[in-house]
C-alpha cells in the first residue's frame, strides 16, 4: 500500500456543504478542462496536503480565460486527536499576495 493510499482518508473536501457547492461552479466557470471535478478532487488533495498550502492553482492554459486562477481553503481539524483535514472552499482570486505564494 503507498502512502497516497494510507494517508487518504486523512485529507477530504466538506462535500454536502455550501462552499463546496460554491467551488465546484466555481471551477466549472473557470476551467477549460474536459476532465469533471470528481475524476479530480483526489489529485487536488494530495497536491495541497504534500505541499502544505491551503490552496491550488489553474493555469492560464486550462482556463476559459486565459488566466492563472487560485482556488483558496481553510483547513480545518475536527478533532486535534484525529489527524484528518477538511479543505474549506473560501473563495477565489487570480494573484496571490507575495507571502502567500512560497
Amino acid at each position: 500500500m503507498n502512502v497516497r493510499q494510507t494517508r487518504q482518508n486523512e485529507w477530504q473536501f466538506d462535500y454536502f456543504s455550501e462552499n463546496y457547492h460554491q467551488f465546484e461552479g466555481d471551477f466549472y466557470k473557470y476551467s477549460a478542462l474536459d476532465t469533471p471535478l470528481s475524476f479530480l478532487a483526489d489529485d487536488i488533495l494530495l497536491t495541497m496536503a504534500s505541499s502544505g498550502k491551503p490552496y491550488f492553482r489553474l493555469n492560464k492554459e486550462s482556463a476559459k480565460d486565459g488566466r492563472d486562477h487560485y482556488f483558496l481553503f481553510r483547513i480545518k481539524m475536527v478533532d486535534p486527536k484525529v489527524f484528518n483535514r477538511t479543505f474549506v472552499y473560501v473563495g477565489t482570486t487570480t494573484q496571490l499576495k507575495s507571502g502567500r505564494r512560497g
